[in-house]
Parts: structure tokens; sequence; C-alpha cells
């Protein structure tokens, strides 16, 4: 056993000898290869060193590409040897540096090996310094590509645009914004703005702008954006197979497309562009606003011409220097104006104009200008060729005509688009279409078209429309060419005196509106001409006898508000006259009995006029489709002997009644019952003095129900027929009930207002809400106005409310409502109210809550909303009404106005409601309001403040950072 364990332990004795034996060796060994080992680590280095110079002489050759990322890691690693064979070749020299013994036999070993170990990582490195994947590749797509454009921070009639646009990316739900209007407005500048934009870069991975242009194709396009994505195509890859690979580049991408000039619809789809989650968006630019449509936009953005300010600005811009001489400003003023606010036309005639350098170039310049496109410019024609081309592509000679037309009215000057129709009708532009709403529906959609195009525009009030100066010009050089659509058009000019003969003989069509003529030709050789328009002439008293003796075609003359007496014994020779407007010709107090050789007339409009009786001679023009008239001068018996009764024709009546005269109520009943036998009529216009006569027609007339008969009823007595709450709709309301001095309720008021849209209540008594006529009955409504009730304590009352009460209702205005003490009184269903856009709240002086019993909530359309002189408001938001509100409150809301509340110290319980789509804020007279509920991050689309600068410098704010953010929206009063 001992001999065992003895024998165990030399043999383990044995091993560590052995073991330390071969250690020693190993270390003498390394210590013997000092030298060696070092020349052979520094050869290695070399050799690796060389191959990393030939790589970045390769990335230096190819600076339009990038590093391959296994190449950097590999350049990297290079880096870091370097820097450790440096470190060795340091201690190798110190060692050096010694004199050899074989006390430094150890660090000489180990100093040795590691370098030896360092030679082979070198050799490894140069190994994988092969770089099988290539040194440089092509770069990634930059997020943004900047493009050279003019800035247009400084001009606002064009940065609304971007700004909008801004406002719909931010939001979630909309992925598709449509851009378009008119050629020349500048909607490739607001693009090009929108895509350089700082904040358009933050919110995309990438944005793609192409320009598609008229000779566009789904190749084109596709070959656009695979070139920004850097896209590898196989050769021969078809359109399909191109679509799915930008598909699957930007599945994971939030991107934002920029299309520009997109002359057709198509499928983006077709494209490759994909639906994905990641908020990605499209925004196109177009000419036509139905490709928006077929587009599937989500929002439009119309874009409009510049102001005169911004318009004047980049002019100066572009001119430079020779616009400052202040003798050539005011001519330059004039020369902007010609350019109708339109950047491409101003850019155009700046290049002109920038090379003058004198006020005698500059006069003869503008001379020049203003006799355009009679003559030819240099550089316009190129603008006169863009916008015919939308002219010759209309799809129809009507649109053309009635195009065409437009051109008798002053350059953007209001078109009252019914007054429109009547005279395209009358022209036959409208295909002899006979029902006259048949014709007015076909007028509608041919004006759409004309707007579609951008070749008219809607004006500010919505039922009108404007042909802007460039256009009109256009127009008028076209109807040059066209042999029965000559024009002579000479409107707002001043002229005392009327044109020369010669000029009358070859027109068409003669417009002479708005000057200040005192005579016309005593004859005229005009057989051709079928329109007359002579309209706000004030002081031409008087038209010849023998005028209208060759004007037999004539088909549309417009006399209204001309100061004549009397018309002339040559009035039957007009004998194809379809529509005659003498409204407002206060001085014309007698119909001549020939009116009725007028026999094709269709419109006759004598509303305002000093006319005392309607001559039985009317009765017998059995064309007549409207009439439009006055009682005011009437006598006191009959005022219409039956006439009306016998036009059985009549389609359109409007009889205006002055409030001021009264009239017996047995000739109110008598005029009533007569209305109410026209069995054709289809719309009516008409002043019930009590709700007895509206009674009276309701029960006698069945067609005020029909789907589409109109009306525009005034019950009681009210100094205006006119709703004025129309004006704030795009879109025609066609049944409206002003209900004026009287009290309480009345059956048939409830039964009308079941097919009402409009409803004015004003200066009404002995009701305490509008639920008092029925909640049920008020379904229908668009738009409501309450004014001067004195005894209305809330607007709607829910306690009686069905579900989804005034859930079409859009507009509210509530006006000098003294006991008003709150909108909805009661529980709130849900849905009601659901689509109103504005609510006005002026002079209640009781008022003290606006959104009680959370009807807040409802209001996710709401748009706009005014307060003022509401002299008990103290919260626009009462949290303990609306508890648990939602930070996206008010999602909607665009403008807040808030005036003269004394006693509004909070429009907010808290800072943390979003204000997603606030813009506009407007403050006045508001003194116990010190804190406004905005932070760092909320109402990102805040663009203007209006407030007083006294009232602002007392405002607390939590963070100086949000005074400052907010300071720069603001237009201090």
């Amino acid at each position: 056993m001992v001999e065992a364990a003895a024998s165990a332990i030399a043999v383990e004795a044995y091993k560590d000898g052995r073991g330390i034996f071969g250690y020693l060796s190993k270390k003498v060994d390394y210590a013997d290869d000092f030298k060696v080992n070092f020349e052979k680590m520094t050869d290695q280095a070399k050799m690796l060193y060389a191959r990393r110079d030939d790589v970045e002489a390769e990335i230096n050759k190819n600076k339009m590409k990038r590093v391959t990322k296994e190449c950097g890691a590999w350049i990297n690693r290079v880096k870091v040897a370097e820097q450790e064979v440096l470190k060795l070749e340091s201690k190798y020299k110190k060692e050096i540096a010694h004199a050899w013994r074989y006390a430094r036999l150890w660090s000489r070993a180990n100093l040795s090996r590691h370098m030896a170990n360092k030679r082979e990582e070198l050799r490894v490195l140069l190994e994988e310094g092969k770089l099988d994947n290539g040194v440089v590749a092509d770069k990634s797509p930059e997020h943004v590509r900047v493009i050279d454009t003019c800035r247009i921070e400084d001009k606002p009639s064009l940065n609304w645009a971007v700004e909008e646009i801004l406002g719909n990316l931010r939001e979630r739900k909309i992925k598709r914004v449509g851009l378009w209007g008119m050629v020349g407005t500048g909607k490739t500048t607001v693009m090009q703005n929108l895509n350089n934009n700082k904040e358009v870069k933050k919110m995309f991975d990438i944005v793609i702008w192409v320009s598609v242009s008229k000779a566009w194709s789904i190749e084109k396009v596709q070959d656009a954006i695979t070139q920004r994505l850097k896209l590898r195509l196989e050769g021969g890859a078809n359109a399909v197979e191109t679509a799915q690979l930008i598909s699957n580049e930007l599945g994971g991408m939030r991107y934002l497309l920029l299309l520009d000039e997109v002359w057709d619809p198509f499928d983006l789809h077709e494209i490759g562009i994909p639906n994905n989650d990641n908020d990605s968006k499209v925004v196109f630019a177009s000419r036509f606003r139905d490709l928006c449509y077929d587009m599937d936009a989500d929002e439009l953005v119309n874009m409009k011409r510049l102001s005169d300010a911004d318009a004047y600005k980049m002019f100066e811009e572009k001119v430079g220097r020779n616009v400052k001489n202040p003798s050539i400003i005011p001519v330059a003023q004039l020369v902007v104006r010609e350019c109708a606010g339109l950047p491409l036309l101003i850019d155009k005639v700046a290049r002109v104009f920038r090379k003058k350098d004198n006020i005698h170039l500059w006069r003869d310049g503008l001379k020049s200008l203003q006799r355009w496109p009679s003559i030819k410019i240099q550089g316009m024609d190129e603008v006169l060729e863009f916008l015919k081309f939308c002219y010759e592509d209309l799809d129809g000679e009507d649109k053309k005509v009635c195009f065409l037309y437009g051109a008798l009215f002053p350059e953007d000057r209001d078109i009252f688009v019914d007054y429109l129709m009547e005279c395209w009708k009358a022209e036959g532009f409208l295909d002899s279409i006979d029902e006259f709403q048949d014709a007015r529906d076909r007028g509608h959609n041919i004006l759409h078209d004309l707007i579609n195009v951008s070749l008219l525009e809607r004006s500010a009030m919505k039922t009108h429309v404007r042909m802007n100066k460039v256009l009109r010009n256009m127009a008028l050089k076209i109807s040059t060419g066209v042999s029965d659509h000559k024009i002579l058009a000479r409107p707002c000019e001043g002229l005392k005196k009327p044109p020369k003969e010669e000029e009358w003989i070859s027109a068409s069509r003669i417009s002479l509106m708005d000057n200040d003529l005192c005579s016309l030709p005593a004859t005229s050789d005009c057989t051709n001409l079928s329109t007359l328009l002579l309209q706000r002439n004030k002081n031409l008293m008087m038209i010849p006898e023998s005028f209208f003796f060759s004007m037999q075609r004539l088909r549309v003359l417009d006399l209204h508000a001309t100061a004549i007496t009397s018309l002339p014994l040559s009035l039957p020779c007009l004998t194809h006259l379809r529509a005659l407007y003498l409204n407002s010709c206060k001085g014309l107090i007698e119909l001549p009995s020939s009116l009725e050789a007028l026999v094709h007339l269709e419109v006759f409009d004598i509303r305002r006029t000093g006319i005392i009786s309607l001559p039985i001679q009317v009765g017998s023009l059995t064309q007549m489709r409207c009439l439009r008239m006055s009682l005011s001068n009437f006598g006191a018996g009959n005022p219409m002997s039956k006439v009306i009764s016998s036009i059985s024709s009549l389609e359109e009546l409007m009889i205006d009644v002055d409030p001021n005269t009264l009239w017996s109520d047995q000739v109110m009943r008598t005029i009533t019952e007569e209305v109410s036998t026209l069995t054709r009529l289809t719309s009516l216009t008409f002043s019930f003095p009590k709700v007895e006569c509206l009674e009276i027609f309701v029960r006698s007339s069945p067609l005020w129900k029909d789907l589409r008969f109109t009306f525009q009823f005034s019950v009681g007595i009210c100094n205006s027929v006119k709703h004025h709450i129309l004006d704030y709709f795009e879109y025609q309301l066609c049944k409206c009930l002003k209900y004026a001095n009287d009290e309480g309720t009345h059956p048939v008021i409830s039964e009308v207002l079941t097919e009402t849209e409009v409803f004015e209540l004003i200066d009404h008594k002995n009701i305490l809400s509008l639920s008092d006529f029925g909640t049920e009955n008020l379904s229908r409504l668009r738009a409501c106005s309450v004014e001067g009730c004195k005894d209305i304590i809330c607007i709607i009352d829910g306690n009686v409310a069905p579900p989804c009460a005034f859930e079409w209702l859009e507009r509210m205005v509530i006006n000098n409502a003294p006991s008003l003490h709150c909108i909805w009184k009661g529980p709130v269903p849900v849905g009601s109210l659901g689509q109103m856009t504005s609510l006005t709240l002026y002079n209640c002086p009781k008022l003290e809550k606006i959104f009680s019993n959370g009807l807040i909530e409802q209001l996710s359309e709401l748009k706009h909303l005014n307060v003022e002189e509401c002299h008990e408001i103290e919260e626009i938001i009462i949290e303990t009404e609306n508890p648990c509100l939602d930070p996206r409150t008010l999602p909607s809301l665009k403008k807040l106005v808030v005036h003269d509340l004394p006693k509004l110290r909070s429009i907010a319980p808290n800072d943390l409601l979003l204000w997603p789509s606030l813009e506009r804020l407007d403050i006045a007279s508001c003194p116990s309001l010190l804190k406004l509920p905005f932070t760092r991050i909320n109402a990102i689309n805040l663009r203007s403040i209006d407030a007083e600068q006294s009232w602002w410098s007392t405002l607390g704010w939590q963070d100086q950072a949000i005074e400052e953010r907010l300071r720069c929206f603001c237009s201090f009063i």
C-alpha cells in the first residue's frame, strides 16, 4: 500500500517536472525569436495596411456610393489593430534599448509571444480584407431630396396652402390630399415647399417627388419612384413586377408621395403604392377638382390666387432694383394688377420688365400688357397656351359657349349663379331643356365642370362665381374667332357715350353694364344681337323709341337699376326675347300693353320698381317660367286681378311684400289663393303676413311637399325676406322658413318645419325653446338662427328630444336672447348635433353654460365657435358639466372667437386637450382670462392669434417656451 502511494507520487512529480521543462523551453524559444516575431508582425502589418489603403482608394473613387457595412466594420477593426501594433512596436523598442541579459528573458518572451499572436490576427484580418460582398454599394435614398424653389413663408396667400396640407398630414385618418386650382396659381411651388419642409422631414422616413405631367404613363411614374428609391430592376421587368418591387420597399416605411401635375386619374396600387399602417400619405396636385375625387382624396385644398400684397412682393423680388424707383412704383402696381394674382404670369411679366430701366419703358410696357392678348408679348403667349388648353379640352360646345359668356361680366366681380343660369337658358346653351328646374340642374352641371377645370372660380359668397382678368382676356380673344359669338364687352369703364355704331353691328353679345351712359343710339343695325346687358347705368333715363327695331333675335335684355321711366314703342320687335330684367328700375311705373308681343318670354323680373299694377296682358305670356315681382307700390285693391293664376306655365314665383305696407287680410288671402292654383310651380318665394295665409297655401297646394319643390317662406312682419344664413353654405339649401314677430306655436308652422332646411326665428314671444315646435319636426334642419326671442331659456330641450336630435344641423346662430341660460337642457342623446360645424352666440347676457351635460362629446365636426357679449360666461368648457374629457375633444375646431366676456377665466379646465385642428384664436375684451390651455405640444396647427397686447402681457405661463412659441402667431390690436 505504501509502495503504491510512493509510486504514484513519483509519476506525478515526473509529469510536473516535464511540464515545467516544456514551459521554460517555450519561453526560451519566444525569447530567441524575439526579433524574428517582430519583423514578421510588421511585415504582416504592412501588407494589411496596403490592403486597407487600396480599399480606401476605391471608396474615394466612388464618392457617389456608400461603404458597405462589412467594409466599414473591417476598416474599423484594422484601425484598432493598427493601434495595438503601434503599442507593441513601442514596447519592442524599449526592450531593445536595454542590454540583453538573462534577467530580461521573461519579459522578452512575453512580448515575443504577443507579437506572434498579433501577426496571426493581422493575417486573418488580411484574409477578411478580400471583402466578398464588395467595398461600396449604392447609397440608401436620402430622406428628402431638396428641390431648388422660391421660399414662400413671407407670402401668406401661398404659404397658407402649405400649412393647410401640413395640417392634413398630421391627421392620422387623412391618407390622401388633393391640391387643385387653375394653371399658374403656384401649385408646383407649394408642392416643392412642402417637399423641403423641415416638419415633413421629421414626419416621414422618405419623401418622394414625382412630376407626372400630361405625357405620363404608369412606367414613367414607376421609373421615377424606383430611381428615387435606388432600386435595381431586373432586365425586362414589367409594370406588375415593378409595382411589387416598389410595394415591398415602401411596405415598412412611413412615406410621403408628392405627385405634381396630375392630368388623369390612376390607381396608385398599379404603380406599387401600398396602403400601410405607418401613417404614410399621398399628396397630388392637379388643375382638376374632380380628379382629386377620382383619386380618393380625403381632403381637398383649393389653390387661390395671390393677394395684391403677395403678388407685388413676388414681382418686386423677381424684377430687382429697377422697381425701387419711386416714379416706377405706381406703374409697377398697375402692372402687377394685370397679372391677376397668378405666380406663373407674374414670373413671365417680371422677366420682361426687369430689362426696363426707365419710366418711359415701364409706361409703354404697361400699355402693351393691357392690350394683351390682342398683341404678342414675349413669354406671355406660353401662359395663354396653358389656359387655352383647359378651354379646348372641355368636352362639349355647350360648356365652351357658357365659359365665353362669362367674359360679358367684369373681371373678378361676383356673378350671381342663378342669373347666369337664366342667361344660359335664354341663349339656348342648355340643350333646349323645357322644364326650368331641369335647365338649372343642367346649368349647375356645366358650372361644376367649368369650376373643376378652374375656368371659373367660386366667390366668397357661395351663390356667386367669378372670372379672373387673365381668363376673361383669353375668352375675349377666343370669341373674336367664333363667328356667332363676337363680344363687345366694356363693363365698368366709366363710359358716358355708347360705343360706335360699327362696333354694335358686328357683335352677337354686348355688355355695357356698370357705366355712366346717359343715352343710347337712336337706331342700330344689330340683327345678330342675342344678349344686351345695360344694367346699373344709373344715368340712363330713356331708351330711344326705335332702339329695338333691328333686334329681333335678342334673347336676353337686362335694364335693371337704370333710371328709365318707360319702355320704347319698339319693344314688341323683341319677339324672341327670353329674359327681361327691369328690377330696381324705380322710375318705371307702368308696363305697356304691348308686352304681350313677347310671346317667348320665360324670365321676367320687376322687383323693386315703381310699377303700380300688373297689366292683364302679362297673363297671356304662355311661355313664362319665372316671375319675380314686388307688391310695394301696387294699389290697395286686388293688385294682380287674377293675372298670376292665368300664367299656367309658371314654375318659379317670387313676390316681395314690403313689411311697411299694410295690406288688408282679404287682399293677401286672395293673392295666396291665386298662387295656390298654379299647378306647375316648383319654387315659391313669398311673404305671408300672417300664419293664416300660410295655412291657406299649405292646405290648398299639395305641391309644396313635393321632393323637387323649393321654397323661401317668410311669415309675419320682417324687414327682409333674404335668409342671410344661406351665405355660409357651399351648397344650395332650398327650403327655408323665416318666422317673425309672432307668439306661441301653430300647427301649420310645425308642419312646414318638417320639410324645412333653414329656419330663422325672429322676435318671437311665448316659447321657451325650439323644442316647443316639436323636436321631431326639426329633423331636416341644416341651419338655424334665433334672434331677439326674449322668452327662450334654452334652444333644445333634451327631455323631449328623440334619439339623434338635430342630427343634420350644421350651423346655429343665436343673437340677442336675453333669457337664454343654456343651449341644451337635459340629457343629450348620442348622435345629436353630430354634423354641427358652426356655433355662434351673440349678446346672450344670462347664458352660463355652452356645453352642458356632456354636449361637447357630440360635437366632433364643430369647426367654428364664436362667443361674444355673453357676460355671465366664466368657462367655455366647464369641467363639472363635461367630466372625463377625452384629450381629442373638439377634434375639428379650427377657429375660436371670444369677445367681450368680462367673467371668462377659462377656455378649458386643463391643458390636456390636444386641439388638433385649431388654426385661429381671436380674443378681445376678456380681462379675467389669464391662462391659455396650450403647451409645447398641443394645438400643433395654430397659426394665428388676434389679441390685445396689454392683455397678452398679463397672461401666466407654465413654461416661457410656450409663450415664445405662441407669440410668433400673434397679431396685436
